[in-house]
């Protein structure tokens, strides 16, 4: 099918400048080739790239929901979104970095009152750049819970609330859907989640090891029948957590504590494919998060029930061996779903197409053109690049870009 584009479209909202979250800290001119050059309007000659051409070849765009997309701000816009000590603080000086990379990404600016809106008028000018059809997910963050179910905002990397999220979905009904977090041992969780689900919400997203739930609790089993009556899939964050850091959970990030979720009949996404970090496996022997979901994915239980996003696995601190397995498991595309992590593609020292292409991931020829368009859309960027993966004649199925399938019914119960 004919791909048409929309490069100079733009929604010309005043907020979005270049770089300049940081700016104030010096780092564009001083580090030029860390920053996101935030740059707008993709080349009418970048969009007749054969490489871009390709990557659509067999694609949907209508079929095509990007599930796996953060919301970020300051809360300046009424957005209700609270940024931790640990990312707001200079006292925390690689979390602070952290923050200041995750806005440059993101196209936001420190004008007072103007960084929440700058952030989703960004994203909607990505989106824009997009065929027809096109959506993000976008993910509200809960914030890390105690035992008792009391919320801790001094362990908490940042929150997100419903609210915000579900108003951009209103919003802008032609790019964005919406992703719910709750935390199940919350008192009102179950009823939080009825309404998520009447709202809109497609997903719920769980980050255990910044959030604080143990997946396996039986305290999550209501939150579960739930998600099982209405159809609604978790997205959990499995394996190591790098980008936020709630208390010492580590382990609730263990992929083999959701089969109780499965066993319960829930649809459940694994972010990242679990591909960074170690768990302990059923033997007590300590494996590769990665080698425990694909455990998980061959056992019956999780036939019809359990995915995988490939959101980030082309991050430098990803191995390649990782990226050919997934290649090669052909058997496995039906349930892998296309996820970008944005705004971490905008994120220039975080890919290296060059890497990719010396470990032979990677068409050297079209480094170039990926590297132009990622300076311009990130979003499209992290697309094309995962279509043009390829390992001995191995690459990503379509099926892998058609993730309308597993989030875009809605729940009878719900709206």
């Amino acid at each position: 099918m004919a791909i048409k584009f929309n490069p100079g479209r733009r929604r010309l909202l005043g907020l979005l400048t270049g770089g300049a979250a940081l700016s104030a800290a010096g780092w564009v001119s001083a580090k030029p080739l860390l920053v996101n050059k935030c740059r707008v309007a993709i080349p009418s000659a970048l969009i007749d790239s054969p490489w871009l051409q390709k990557a659509w070849a067999g694609i949907d765009p209508a079929q095509l929901w990007d599930c796996h997309v953060h919301l970020a701000g300051l809360g300046d816009g009424g957005s209700g979104i609270v940024v931790g000590p640990q990312l707001s603080s200079a006292l925390h000086p690689l979390h602070y970095a952290q923050r200041l990379f995750y806005m440059n990404a993101g196209c936001a600016h420190d004008a007072p009152g103007k960084v929440d809106q700058a952030y989703v008028a960004r994203l909607l000018n990505l989106c824009d750049a997009m065929p027809e059809g096109f959506k993000v997910m976008l993910f509200a963050f809960e914030n890390f819970h105690d035992d008792k179910g009391a919320a801790h905002p001094e362990h908490s990397a940042f929150y997100v609330p419903n609210a915000w999220a579900v108003k951009l979905a209103r919003d802008f009904p032609a790019r964005f859907e919406w992703v719910a977090s709750i935390h199940p041992y919350r008192n009102a969780a179950v009823d939080d989640l009825k309404t998520a689900i009447s709202n809109g919400a497609r997903a719920v997203k769980w980050l255990p090891a910044a959030m604080g739930m143990d997946p396996a609790d039986p305290r999550c089993d209501a939150f579960y029948r739930v998600l099982a009556e209405r159809g609604t899939p978790l997205i959990v964050h499995c394996g190591e957590e790098k980008a936020v850091q709630g208390s010492d959970t580590q382990a609730y990030g263990n992929p083999l504590r959701l089969r109780r979720a499965l066993d319960a009949g829930v649809k459940v996404v694994v972010a990242h494919c679990a591909s960074l970090g170690d768990d302990v496996d059923d033997d007590g022997k300590v494996r590769s998060s990665f080698d425990l979901f694909l455990k998980l994915m061959a056992e019956p239980r999780a036939k019809n029930q359990l995915y995988g996003d490939i959101s980030a696995i082309t991050q430098r601190n990803r191995k390649p061996a990782l990226i050919r397995t997934l290649l090669e498991r052909q058997d496995l595309h039906a349930r892998l779903l296309h996820g970008s992590d944005y705004p971490l593609p905008g994120i220039v020292p975080l890919t290296s197409m060059s890497a990719l292409a010396r470990a032979g991931l990677l068409p050297k020829a079209a480094i170039n053109d990926l590297d132009i368009l990622r300076q311009h859309n990130p979003l499209l960027f992290d697309f094309t690049l995962k279509r043009l993966l390829d390992w001995q004649s191995h690459s990503f199925l379509p099926a892998v870009f058609n993730t309308r399938k597993v989030f875009g019914p809605r729940s009878v119960h719900g709206a």
